[in-house]
């Protein structure tokens, strides 16, 4: 036997040991420093967090693990002059939080991985990350941990981790279901185009692009009545996001343009009542649900849903046979759309 040889090894059972209540116990440089400087010292002990920031991975725990992760570009998906460095990480951890709620899913939390120019690696670099740690608290997640480098420009890559044994998927409508969203849209469309024009910006609407609320909370709800046979969150727009639920289900969806909920900022300052559909069903970056339930189903808990969580929720069409996305009138007759949702290559195509 080789002197080099290991001692035999006494076998025994171990638990994964908890992540250091003081915060995680990373080596020198400045790198780390920072990274220090992005998470809270007492971070709260959490059954579905085995393992948090400090390690080469998080471990978590759940019956079906739902993922997902959303890419945040500067000059693409934001720009400084327009938002804060705490709206800007807000906005990033939002999106991918958003898409748990696409499955109602209950989030567990959130990975990032942050690039950025060295002359932001401080407190710009900490704002942002607060402004993720809300958006995930906010949503009953906890930061997990990520990554961070140096970058020609800030670039923001969030990873969602929720849990969803039973999730909604956009592949279960049927004909003969009702179309339901939540909320109000185009408001967030409105303020990028009142900041491309240089005008008044309408507070509402810069509102509804800085902080976006994932509705995750309300997606659970919706699934646990078993109301939402399929769901879609609305980060393209209505008229693109409906179409992959269209083609998810096989199915066509109509929708009536007199029943569409538009951001009244959109209704106070669209040229028209087409031009404020354009910008509720093209514009994107809303983050409502987009959900089909059985008709007549979903109807008598309007009511408590609006109650619960001060949300409004729209029936704006219903589910035929077919495919793609129409408008139709009370006769069921149909006529093309004529949108799309954003696309993000559109000028390549």
């Amino acid at each position: 036997m080789s002197t080099l040889a290991a001692p035999p090894m006494t076998m025994r059972s171990r638990s994964t040991p908890p992540s250091p209540p003081d915060g995680p116990r990373l080596g020198p440089g400045a790198e780390f420093d920072l990274i220090r400087r992005f998470l809270p010292r007492h971070a709260p002990e959490r059954p579905d967090v085995r393992v948090g920031p400090g390690d080469d991975c998080a471990v978590v725990a759940g019956d079906g693990i739902a993922l997902s992760c959303d890419l945040s570009v500067e000059g693409v998906h934001f720009r400084r002059d327009w938002l804060g460095f705490r709206d800007i990480g807000f906005r990033a951890a939002a999106a991918a939080l958003s898409d748990l709620a696409a499955v109602a899913a209950r989030p567990i939390g959130v990975l990032v991985s942050l690039g950025l120019p060295e002359a932001d690696a401080g407190s710009h670099a900490v704002q942002l990350m607060e402004g993720v740690r809300r958006a995930a608290e906010h949503c009953g997640a906890a930061l997990l941990g990520g990554d961070v480098t140096r970058a020609p420009a800030v670039v923001v890559d969030v990873t969602a981790v929720g849990e969803a044994p039973h999730p909604v998927l956009r592949s279960g409508a049927v004909a003969g279901d009702e179309v339901w969203v939540t909320g109000e849209l185009g408001g967030s469309a409105l303020f990028v185009e009142q900041m491309h024009a240089g005008g008044e910006v309408e507070l509402a609407a810069r509102r509804r692009f800085a902080a976006p609320e994932p509705r995750v909370h309300e997606a659970r709800w919706l699934a646990e009545r078993g109301l939402a046979t399929a769901m879609i969150d609305l980060s393209d727009g209505l008229a693109g996001d409906a179409g992959h639920l269209s083609a998810a289900s096989g199915v066509a969806v109509l929708l009536a343009p007199e029943l569409i909920p538009v951001h009244p900022a959109v209704s106070r300052h669209a040229a028209s009542r087409d031009d404020a559909l354009r910008l509720a069903l093209a514009g994107g970056e809303d983050y409502e649900l987009c959900f089909t339930g059985p008709n007549g189903e979903v109807e008598p808990f309007v009511r408590e849903f609006q109650e619960t969580f001060g949300v409004r929720l729209s029936c704006v069409g219903r589910v035929a046979g077919g495919d793609g996305v129409w408008w139709t009138d009370a006769e069921g007759n149909r006529r093309p759309l004529g949108l799309h949702g954003y696309r993000h290559f559109e000028e390549e195509r």
